[in-house]
């Protein structure tokens, strides 16, 4: 498919994005205008942009007109009629929507997908109920007929996606309390997409096998794709990663793009509930790009961040393999206020990937140091070897018919430790 891609702007003229996204959909991207002026309430454009773009379209062969910007339903009409026959008016998110749906593989994707697409509609089947009760013209503006219940049934059916929704982010809940009482910390990958979060993350797995015991997380995938393209998966990768003395759970997430509305967003909450509910959060930015393309970034990714995430942030500057050192400094003193101590890194040459690991540690909720001495016994070689597993062995000493362990695990798993030793205590006592 052929598209022609349009850009109104008022300060920024860039359309790196949208043609990415356009790219994303399965477009060709055969010309694209940018147009410097206010709003036009009829047309978006002004009228001779709008003719200009037709007769491009005409000679492209386009099938779609792809505008990076929200537009209207009574503008989309309008601009449609100046076209082509068969040409498409493609605004920003309608777009984005259409990515989302060709990227959806599982349940939760999708009904994520259908969520957006409902909440995108609502308002235009609630204009569409409007004029037309108004005017007493069904189909005006080219709206088609419309139907009262229509709105109706759009709540009726987000309510429906909603609950559904909230059940699976139970699950979800529930299997994270799983893995934190089994000896993880979960780390989460966010940021802008194409920024490096997949190859980072291979990076730091690499060196592991992903333990897929569907007892202890179920959900673990071994493969990451890396493609330098918008919108690779909707859903999440996870794999197993160790730092030193602590194992992980690396969680890579969709990319957050710029300029996304509230509902946009909300609709993907339960995707991104990874992010908001980890342990910490490594905020990867792509600092090849110039300094003003990395502030924008930031600020989007802090945007979607702050307002419901739970856990600390570290914000690594991936790609400078990319970047001389002084051009580095530069960029991290620019962005100090964004991006305060950040640490810098390259996830495809692996450059100072274990000063990332260091600082993982550093940032992750402290655990707790613990000593037991033991009765030595078949039963407790087995929690020496769970110990082991779960937490991280500063000391195993045997004495007789005693072992003395120390070692430091999340509180939850030094609570079981405990638990188990008096168990075997009292065995011994009987």
């Amino acid at each position: 498919m052929k598209a022609v891609v349009a850009k109104r702007y008022d300060s920024d003229a860039d359309l790196s994005e949208i043609v990415g996204l356009a790219d994303a959909a399965g477009y060709d991207v055969a010309a694209t205008r940018t147009q410097k002026r206010t709003e036009d309430a009829a047309f978006h454009f002004g009228e001779g942009k709008v003719a200009e773009l037709a007769r491009l379209c005409r000679r492209e062969d386009a099938d779609a007109l792809i505008c990076d910007n929200e537009i209207g339903p009574y503008q989309k009409f309008n601009v449609g009629q100046k076209l082509p026959e068969g040409v498409e008016v493609i605004d920003r998110f309608t777009l984005i929507l259409e990515i989302f749906g060709q990227r959806a593989q599982t349940r939760k994707a999708q009904l994520q997908v259908e969520l957006a697409e409902l909440r995108y509609e609502l308002p235009r089947a609630e204009a569409k109920t409007s004029l037309a009760k108004r005017d007493e013209r069904p189909g005006f503006m080219g709206l088609g007929e419309y139907d009262e219940s229509r709105e109706e049934d759009i709540k009726a059916q987000i309510s429906r996606i909603r609950d559904e929704l909230d059940r699976i982010a139970e699950q979800e809940e529930t299997r994270r309390d799983q893995r934190r009482e089994s000896g993880f910390d979960l780390v989460a990958l966010a940021g802008y997409t194409n920024a490096g979060k997949s190859t980072l993350l291979r990076r730091l797995a690499a060196d592991l096998d992903v333990d897929e015991n569907a007892d202890r997380h179920p959900d673990l995938d071994d493969t990451a794709e890396s493609e330098d393209r918008l919108f690779t998966t909707l859903g999440t990768t996870t794999r197993r990663a160790d730092t030193g003395k602590r194992e992980i759970l690396l969680t890579d997430t969709v990319g957050f793009i710029s300029d996304l509305p509230h509902w946009l967003v909300d609709s993907f909450h339960s995707t991104l509930a990874s992010v908001y509910h980890a342990d910490l959060v490594l905020l990867v930015v792509d600092a090849s790009e110039s300094v003003e393309a990395m502030r924008e970034k930031l600020v989007t990714s802090h945007d979607t961040l702050y307002e419901r995430n739970e856990a600390p942030i570290v914000t690594v500057f991936n790609k400078t393999d990319r970047v001389d050192d002084e051009e580095l400094r530069r960029k991290r003193d620019a962005l100090s206020s964004l991006a305060p101590n950040p640490v810098t890194v390259s996830g495809l040459a692996g450059d100072n990937v274990g000063r990332l690991r260091a600082r993982i540690e550093d940032e992750l909720p402290d655990w707790t140091s613990e000593r037991l001495l033991l009765p030595l016994a078949d039963e407790t070689m087995s929690l020496v070897s769970w110990i082991h597993d779960n937490g991280h062995v500063t000391r195993e000493e045997y004495d007789g018919d005693h072992v003395e362990v120390g070692f430091e695990a999340r509180p939850a798993i030094v609570e079981q430790a405990r638990s188990r030793a008096e168990k075997l205590r009292r065995q011994e006592v009987a």
